[in-house]
């Protein structure tokens, strides 16, 4: 059994999110997205603090297909530097992982 992740991405739109989430979707690199929002985020960027709305989408995936999903977020993605993190899932419900790897390549 291969290795799922859930990567996170953030956007200030929700179709840059869908748009992110469908084409990964449709490539089989990703099984499931999940769009969450509008979220407050707050952070430092160039020495300001910045205040902003986004949208958090939650992509659930394998180990493998992760730089393939990063070239993917980076292409479509409209900022300098996207938030792309990735989260090893370390346990779940038996059936939902091997979902997860039959619906991505």
């Amino acid at each position: 059994m291969e290795e799922v992740i859930q990567i996170t991405t953030t956007a200030d739109n929700k179709e840059t999110v869908e748009r992110i989430g469908m084409s990964l979707v449709e490539k089989k690199l990703a099984a499931c997205i999940q769009i969450l929002g509008p979220i407050k985020s707050v952070y430092r960027w160039k020495g300001n603090v910045e205040n902003a709305e986004e949208w958090l989408c939650l992509i659930k995936s394998k180990t493998s297909l992760y730089k393939e999903i990063e070239t993917d977020i980076l292409r479509l993605h409209p900022y300098e530097l996207p938030e792309i993190t990735v989260t090893d899932v370390i346990g779940g419900l038996a059936g939902y992982i091997r979902w997860v790897e039959d619906e991505t390549r």
